[in-house]
């Protein structure tokens, strides 16, 4: 079924949200940004035909078989500590998926078969634009690379569209408001991660490589390694499964 922009805003009806669906578009990331969005303005499309992840890695979906959108939110704590909203956003998507789904730092949703989301956050005027990726209804014919999965693969059975993104939408409203009051996630999110305990290598933007096990988080966010290094910034792969 496509994406019904009617039904959608119904089922998020009494809170900020407001969703615009489009069929196909460059980057909902840069289609929102463009917009001068406030807070609660979501772009979710059927296809993009220049969608990237982190790192300017290009995502590509087939027509209908993930679940690609962008939202705006401006939350009211300091600037400094926003580098938990990846980890709260990749937290409440997994809260949605359920069981077989966890969070990879620092923005990544895995199932036991491979990589079925990812997350981008980007700072923009007064707020943050969170993109999200997710691999709904794809075959293992279509997955873009050998790592990746899907929710129909993990599962065997699809949600609906309509229904998956109101529900997000609304765990991700519940954590920010959580987080905002001064709530610390930092328990849930680790609850929720395939990373901690595991032997990571690290790659920071400068090239280099940092090994050790990870062994918490941060409240603003940050990986804690065993080894005493703090990384705000990297990408990781896991080495071990303990």
């Amino acid at each position: 079924m496509g994406l019904d922009q009617t039904s959608i805003n119904n089922a998020l009806a009494g809170g900020y949200w407001s969703v615009k669906v489009v069929d196909t578009i460059d980057s909902t990331q840069s289609a929102l940004k463009s917009s001068h969005p406030t807070h609660g303005d979501v772009i979710v499309a059927e296809y993009q035909s220049t969608g990237r992840g982190r790192l300017d890695r290009t995502f590509e979906a087939a027509k209908g078989s993930a679940l690609l959108f962008s939202s705006f939110i401006s939350p009211r704590r300091e600037k400094s500590e926003w580098g938990f909203i990846p980890l709260l956003v990749g937290l409440s998507v997994a809260e949605v998926l359920g069981i077989e789904f966890f969070t990879k730092w620092p923005n990544d949703i895995l199932s036991d078969l491979g990589k079925v989301g990812g997350i981008l956050c980007e700072i923009h005027e007064d707020g943050i634009v969170i993109g999200i990726g997710i691999n709904v209804d794809m075959s293992e014919d279509q997955l873009p690379v050998p790592t990746a999965s899907s929710i129909l693969l993990t599962t065997g059975h699809a949600p609906e569209r309509n229904i998956l993104l109101p529900a997000i939408l609304k765990e991700i409203a519940y954590n920010l408001e959580e987080w905002e009051s001064g709530e610390d996630l930092t328990d849930d999110y680790l609850d929720s991660s395939a990373t901690m305990g595991k032997q990571v290598e690290v790659t920071l933007p400068d090239g280099s490589t940092i090994a050790s096990r990870a062994s918490g988080i941060s409240r603003n966010g940050e990986l804690l390694l065993d080894n005493g290094s703090i990384i705000s910034v990297g990408d990781i792969v896991h080495l071990s499964l303990n």
